[in-house]
């Protein structure tokens, strides 16, 4: 039977019937990398290549509707392409954010049900993206389900980490041919391809009215999607709710109207440094609400700062003592301190009163306060309204351990009411970010990171350390609660701790330590001179995962050479083309060959042209403050 082609050259995408095995493809804007969406046996399915290499092998899309498969029997109704071509501020490993894509919208028709739905794809220079939408009335109750693969090419390597921790977890390293089907991946998942042929990140952008994405391996290279219903409820979930709530939250839910899925997104890049600075995850996001952020993440109540805080590392669990952590702060230069959930019993006069003493030290308020007492809209707004009226800035909310769209839609609602009272936000027992750091700008940091307070049932810290800058902290800010100096920092040294508090993105650090311990520190100088926010970041050559953090960065005209050692002693030498042109005072501190708890402090001058070499003892680190004379 002879069969006509129509093919449409739209751009950048090309468009075929569907009798054609390839549908539509995606370039993106340099032209290296191409998604490719099929119609094999009229069902879809999908492969990526950058550069004519595959780093994504064919693979199905696959999503359900009441439990009937939509993505069968289809037919290509139309295809329209834009781009995408802005910058926007941003806060991570740098302030301006790069937003550059060509995009397609696929209309199709599952004939057999007589349903149309729009398969959205971008192609960016640093990866792909791809989401179903799905028209509906405003009464229209549908229940969604997702079951597309993500297949990886043989011989990939990956670090993931289970659900049993949710989004808390120890990553493993393994070749894909080792995963064995059924193993849980939470995302992100970080892949190093075969034969150097660079890296790729799994994961979701967008999230809401809709569950998250877990990953759980089919034991053919490749990760099946799998929506909050179906993940395990893990051991932060069973710590803080019941076994009833876990079963009525394993029941698939139910959406009202349009239904549009997060976008499935796939970082690519050629290497560390391209991986770290991925744009992708926020230019997905929706764009803030003007209304509540009139000038996005630089509105003038959402202020990045550093924190102190009494949970951790000792401290009296009392308001005359979070007056004294509150005068710590202030010597130290922080803005914040974060009273845990001993305030409860506190009266309003209490809190004002700690409110306004910490305003003379230039130190404002956050308090913790458990997820299950905002589940309740009601209570909701009279805690943030009660905050609002007392001069607290922040509320760091905590056991979020689910990823059903119940927990998502608490996720919004909280974020969309913190807002409408001028509060900040850090949320704990989470899951991973989804470029909210965009959408909801009074998001300073979210936990989902094994992070110091599993410091006393943790083996080890530098091979974990070594790992989340190119795993977890790729999507998005995460409250690990850096720097102690006692024994939770287990084998790492001083300098190491230091350098997580540097290397480790978030907008508001709510640090481990004492704050008095920082201030007694030999490396105080630089302790209060680390920022929360940074304008440019070069993840450095000497880096390797699980290994090696080597990564220069820079706030204003002040860059910071900032290393974590894994688990080999070694010295590296750091060419400092980074810098400026120009001399510059570098503060040095060094590993104590001898003992871990000891910074060895030095002074430098240098400029671009010079190296400086650092060494660094197992568990250690090495961290050089660049300041322009």
């Amino acid at each position: 039977m002879k069969k006509t082609l129509c093919i449409l050259f739209l751009g950048c995408c090309t468009v075929v019937n569907t009798y054609a095995q390839t549908l539509a493809s995606v370039t993106s804007p340099d032209g290296s990398i191409v998604l490719q969406i099929n119609g094999k046996d009229n069902n879809l399915s999908y492969n990526v290549k950058k550069g004519g290499n595959t780093v994504l092998v064919e693979a199905p899309i696959s999503m359900t509707i009441d439990q009937t498969e939509i993505c069968c029997g289809i037919s290509v109704l139309s295809s329209d392409t834009y781009k995408t071509d802005a910058t926007y501020p941003i806060r991570g490993s740098h302030s301006l954010a790069i937003d550059k894509s060509n995009g397609l919208l696929l209309r199709l028709k599952n004939r057999q049900l007589n349903t149309d739905f729009t398969l959205e794809a971008r192609s960016y220079n640093d990866g792909i993206a791809f989401r179903m939408i799905l028209p509906g009335n405003k009464n229209q109750v549908r229940i969604p389900d997702e079951h597309t693969v993500f297949t990886l090419p043989a011989k990939s390597q990956v670090w993931y980490h289970d659900m049993y921790c949710h989004y808390e977890g120890i990553h493993q390293k393994k070749n894909i041919s080792e995963i064995v089907k059924g193993e849980w991946a939470a995302p992100p998942i970080t892949v190093q391809l075969p034969d150097n042929g660079g890296y790729l990140c799994l994961t979701e952008s967008a999230l809401m009215n809709y569950a998250g994405m877990s990953l759980q391996a089919n034991g053919k290279n490749g990760f099946e999607t799998k929506l909050g219903h179906a993940q395990p409820a893990g051991y932060p979930f069973a710590h803080d709710y019941s076994l009833e709530e876990a079963r009525r939250l394993s029941n698939p839910a139910s959406i009202t109207g349009t239904i549009t899925t997060p976008w499935r997104t796939v970082v690519i890049a050629d290497d560390l440094n391209e991986l770290v600075n991925t744009d992708l995850i926020t230019n997905l996001a929706p764009t803030p609400d003007k209304n509540l952020f009139p000038k996005g993440i630089n509105t003038d109540w959402v202020r990045p700062g550093r924190s102190v805080w009494c949970w951790l590392d000792g401290g009296a669990r009392t308001l005359e003592n979070m007056k004294e952590f509150s005068r710590l702060a202030g010597e130290l230069g922080y803005e914040y301190n974060t009273v845990d959930a001993f305030w409860y019993r506190w009266t309003d006069e209490q809190l004002k009163d700690l409110v306004d003493y910490s305003a003379k030290y230039g130190v404002k308020v956050w308090l913790w306060r458990h997820g299950r007492d905002v589940r309740d809209p009601e209570k909701r707004k009279a805690l943030f309204e009660r905050c609002h009226r007392l001069g607290i800035v922040g509320l760091k909310l905590d056991a979020f351990s689910h990823e059903s769209k119940e927990f998502i839609d608490l996720y919004q609602a909280c974020l969309k009411e913190a807002a409408e009272y001028k509060l900040m936000l850090n949320i704990h027992g989470s899951n991973k970010p989804a470029g909210e750091v965009r959408s909801w700008p009074n998001e300073m940091s979210r936990e989902g990171i094994r992070g110091l307070e599993y410091g006393k049932k943790q083996y080890e810290w530098s091979t974990h350390n070594t790992t989340l800058p190119f795993t977890r902290l790729v999507v998005g800010a995460g409250d690990y609660t850096p720097v102690v100096f006692g024994e939770r920092r287990l084998e790492t040294s001083w300098t190491h701790q230091i350098a997580t508090s540097l290397i480790f993105n978030s907008s508001v650090i709510f640090f481990g330590s004492h704050p008095q311990k920082m201030l007694e520190n030999p490396a105080v100088k630089v302790i209060k001179e680390i920022p929360a926010t940074w304008d440019e970041t070069i993840v450095l050559p000497s880096s390797k995962i699980g290994e090696v953090a080597a990564f220069a960065r820079r706030s204003g005209k002040t860059w910071f050479l900032a290393v974590l050692n894994g688990q080999k002693e070694c010295t590296i030498q750091f060419p400092l083309t980074f810098l400026d042109d120009g001399w510059y005072e570098g503060t040095v501190l060094n590993d104590n060959p001898s003992d871990a708890a000891a910074i060895a402090m030095q002074r430098v001058f240098c400029r671009n042209s010079d190296s400086l070499t650092g060494y660094m003892r197992t568990g250690g680190g090495y961290i050089v403050m660049f300041t322009p004379k």
